[in-house]
């Protein structure tokens, strides 16, 4: 389609292609709304049921029970914003950071061992082999493999920003309301940044020792300042639950006959998919 027709949500509407995606967007909405109300309607039959029967709030709750400094809360339509961005944010970004981590680890299967035996070893002492919440910080050298595969193969390689105040950069002063993009994975294959061998695999680059020689915006998987990523901590530990996992249950190899090739998008795809042999331990 046109640029211009995209860029015009009255015309876009007109075309069959537009028809379309608005359809969607309506029933993803009536879904969430459907939710929100349901939710809303639990709290007011009965206030304390939420808080008396977990020991914490989920974000539903949080949403519902905030109150600015005069007592206003959220709208529905800003509660339906927020649900949204976590259904959609949190769905095709940790797929694609789930994805090429799994084939970092198969393409380099000196690693892939010893992230198994981390997880072994975390699990030897276990009655029932199931990863919980407090094991997140146990596994160590996980966390740097899927770091290191989330600077390789950024799951957001791109993100746009619109500024609040002018900054200057390069002398060149941009006044406020300015669109820009801050290409991601670009700053993770900067060889100034990481080295002439940026292109490789390295896990010992999240080393605690190298970290703390890293200035704080060298790695920016999930941006950072004030519009940062809302879910990054819940996504990061989705994503080192699923590996860990995987891993814990099966070997695996790349298919050799299968080229992988990256395509930055919205979000890091691999233009043919990706391959994988799983095969039992």
């Amino acid at each position: 389609l046109n640029p211009v027709v995209r860029l015009s949500d009255f015309l876009y509407k007109l075309t069959s292609n537009g028809r379309k995606f608005f359809k969607h967007c309506d029933y993803v909405h009536e879904v969430a709304e459907n939710v929100i109300s349901q939710r809303k309607k639990t709290l007011q039959d009965d206030p304390d049921a939420q808080s008396s029967k977990k020991k914490y709030l989920d974000f539903l709750d949080i949403l519902l029970k905030a109150r600015d400094e005069d007592g206003t809360g959220l709208t529905d339509l800003e509660i339906r914003n927020e649900v949204d961005t976590f259904l959609f944010e949190g769905h095709d970004t940790t797929a694609s950071g789930i994805s090429w981590a799994l084939y970092s680890l198969a393409k380099h299967p000196e690693h892939q061992r010893r992230v198994q035996e981390e997880i072994d070893s975390l699990m030897a002492d276990k009655q029932e082999k199931r990863i919980v919440s407090e094991d997140f910080n146990k596994m160590p050298y996980l966390t740097m493999c899927l770091k290191e595969s989330m600077r390789v193969f950024c799951p957001v390689p791109i993100i746009s920003r619109q500024l609040v105040n002018p900054i200057v950069v390069d002398g060149i002063t941009l006044p406020p309301h300015t669109l820009f993009d801050i290409n991601i994975i670009a700053l993770h294959h900067n060889p100034t940044v990481w080295g002439e061998d940026h292109n490789e695999f390295r896990p010992d680059r999240f080393l605690p020792e190298n970290i703390n020689k890293m200035d704080n915006f060298a790695f920016l998987p999930f941006s950072a300042g004030p519009r940062n990523c809302i879910g990054q901590n819940f996504a990061f530990n989705e994503m080192k639950t699923t590996i860990a996992r995987i891993l814990q249950r099966f070997d695996l190899s790349v298919d050799e006959s299968h080229p992988v090739l990256p395509r930055p998008e919205v979000v890091t795809r691999a233009m043919n998919g990706i391959k994988l042999f799983m095969k039992p331990r």
